[in-house]
């Protein structure tokens, strides 16, 4: 067996698994986007408070 034959099955074994699980992180994480975050333009100050309540005080 020669040195390259582990690097070889190595690769070989990664993209096996690659093909199989496809990418498992995302490109851009939801953290990222505006998405889920209710942006809207034109929103009075108090729809703006609202918004922002703490989940504590329901």
């Amino acid at each position: 067996m020669t040195s390259s034959e582990p690097d070889r099955a190595e690769r070989e074994r990664r993209r096996k698994a690659a093909e199989m699980l496809g990418d498992l992180l995302p490109a851009t994480t939801t953290d990222e986007t505006d998405e889920g975050w209710n942006e809207q333009g034109g929103t009075s100050r108090d729809e703006e408070y609202l918004r922002d309540v703490p989940p504590h005080h329901g």
